[in-house]
């Protein structure tokens, strides 16, 4: 117990190597600047219940605190690991006099072991009472949780096996550590360990108070997310089944209660502007862009992760190699092709001036062809799911372009917040095929015009509502995206138009509720249009478009974006 001091950065770095200085000093929140040290009382571990899931690193751990004198006393498959290891564990049970009973379901929860983590050391009246009841002090747990989330994740699991696998012991033992933290440690992350050790060495068994404060947040963070998981997994199970019956996880149901549990991923310099303070909290899955690798260039910023989601999510729309360039989460261009490079010369050529300083989106490797031509252009940041070698090297030269590696994740609700509340809906992935549209017009569209249709239709989905989208032979032709006025949006994205816009096709997000939309798209080249129909003046829209000698197709959907 004494007033050991807690050394900045030359001892424990020492031990731990430079590596480990901002992982270790940034969450302990340890003064680094012009501070040399800081003073706190350490507290010196004698006694370490060990009792894990995961035993990543358990083992060298287990092994420095065994060598600083420290008793382990450890549950289960811990305990065996740890014997197996060569390691003198004495068994939970010869702590609290009581075996393990109900198939595990009780190993921990005792008043020998609770009070010996809860009772605060030095006070009068808890040292008589642990001492009438026999009570040894736990200085440190070590506890991570059953894998829940994991066994919720197995195909066909049965209910009675989910249900065991909900950790009752760990959490509970978790809360107590960490709400006596004054005397307590409690880990519960293995990537801990390392640093965990190098300072228990250096202060011969003991753990300062900063540390133990870092660990008790932890803590609490790890059973929230824990509980989380298991309410928002048990909100899809509708029916209780039998414990043998596999769980049938109503997914398609939207939450009772809307439970957001996610880590902090990383600070961002700044939100949408300077003034605004900004991070991203991620899944922990590596999925999406959230979870993407960055692989080259300064820092990715708030503006840059929305823009390149957008841009992503507009390119995974496509089988064929497709390109998104994105500027404020609206396409400038966007197009398919035989090749990488195909599609990005198709995409830039749509809209070259709106191009420059674009957010890329790719949904194939970049190769060395596609990446000599993007490098000509200034260019913030592209997502892929991967570039050759020779590509990279390519890229190196522009060393502020940040490249980010993306992996598919599954579509889920999509959250937005309103003030005081939040509103939650199912990710738009509604798709037409071509045998699912009604042609309502005279002329029936060509088949070139049909997969232009299509094409636009799809690019449409992604643009800020009141939207036209003007194409041609997978390749936007002009973008009318936001707009108060459909008429107003037709003529915008008429006015963007790089490319000649006669025989090219038009997409409208929503109905034309007048003709003049109609009207506005087929004087401007439009010689097919695509809409979601559904106004009560579909009529006069379709008698103007026979009249004009368009054909028009409807969806029966309609792709908003707000």
């Amino acid at each position: 117990m004494g007033g050991e001091a807690c050394t900045l950065k030359g001892r424990l770095l020492k031990r731990l190597g430079p590596g480990w200085s901002g992982y270790f000093y940034g969450n302990a929140g340890v003064a680094v600047g012009n501070e040399e040290t800081v003073r706190e009382t350490t507290k010196k571990i004698r006694r370490a219940l060990l009792s894990v899931t995961d035993k990543t690193g358990l083992v060298a751990f287990a092994k420095v605190l065994a060598g600083l004198g420290v008793e382990l006393i450890s549950t289960g498959g811990t305990a065996k690991a740890l014997r197996e290891a060569g390691l003198d564990v004495k068994d939970i049970s010869q702590l609290t006099g009581f075996p393990e009973m109900l198939d595990g379901r009780v190993k921990t929860l005792h008043p020998r072991v609770h009070g010996g983590l809860l009772y605060i050391r030095g006070k009068a009246e808890h040292e008589a009472a642990v001492a009438e009841h026999g009570i040894l002090p736990i200085d440190m747990v070590v506890v991570n949780l059953y894998a829940f989330e994991k066994t919720a994740a197995q195909a066909g699991v049965a209910f009675g096996h989910l249900i065991e696998n909900i950790d009752i012991g760990g959490p509970s033992m978790v809360r107590s550590a960490a709400k006596n933290f004054e005397d307590v440690a409690i880990v519960t992350r293995v990537d801990e360990y390392p640093a965990l050790a190098a300072e228990l060495e250096e202060f011969g068994g003991g753990l300062c108070r900063a540390t133990r404060w870092r660990l008790a947040k932890q803590a609490f963070a790890t059973t929230a997310a824990y509980d989380t998981a298991i309410a928002n997994a048990l909100d899809q199970v509708t029916t209780a089944p039998e414990p043998e019956e596999a769980v049938v996880f109503q997914a398609e149901a939207l939450p009772p209660v809307l439970r957001i549990n996610l880590p902090l991923a990383t600070h961002l310099r700044y939100g949408e502007n300077p003034h605004q303070r900004a991070a991203l909290y991620a899944d922990g899955t590596g999925l999406g862009v959230a979870g993407a690798q960055q692989l080259q260039g300064k820092e990715l910023s708030y503006n840059n992760l929305v823009d390149l989601d957008a841009c992503w999510a507009l390119a995974e729309e496509f089988d064929e190699p497709a390109v998104a360039i994105i500027k404020h989460t609206n396409p400038c261009g966007a197009a398919t092709g035989g090749t990488v490079l195909d599609a990005y010369e198709k995409a830039l050529a749509a809209d070259p001036v709106s191009a420059f300083g674009g957010v890329i989106g790719i949904n194939r490797e970049v190769d060395a062809a596609a990446a000599t031509q993007i490098a000509k252009l200034f260019v913030e940041a592209i997502a892929a799911p991967g570039f050759t070698a020779e590509a990279l090297e390519i890229f190196a030269a522009k060393k502020n372009l940040r490249l980010v590696l993306v992996k598919s994740a599954a579509a889920k609700p999509v959250a937005k917040q309103v003030s005081g509340g939040m509103l939650l809906q199912d990710a738009d992935t509604g798709s037409v095929k071509a045998a699912e549209l009604k042609v309502v017009t005279q002329r029936q569209p060509s088949e070139e015009e049909l997969k232009s249709l299509l094409f636009a239709w799809r690019i449409c989905k992604h643009v800020k509502s009141n939207a036209i989208v003007y194409a041609r032979n997978g390749q936007t032709v002009g973008v009318g995206a936001g707009q108060m006025s459909r008429v107003d949006a037709a003529r915008f994205g008429a006015m963007k138009a790089a490319l000649p816009l006669a025989g090219c096709v038009a997409a409208s997000d929503a109905f034309f509720p007048f003709a003049d939309g109609l009207e506005t798209v087929v004087n401007e080249g439009a010689t097919a249009v695509i809409q979601p129909g559904g106004s009560v003046r579909d009529a006069e829209v379709i008698a103007a478009a026979d009249r004009l000698g368009v054909a028009m197709v409807f969806t029966g959907m309609r792709h908003f974006k707000h």
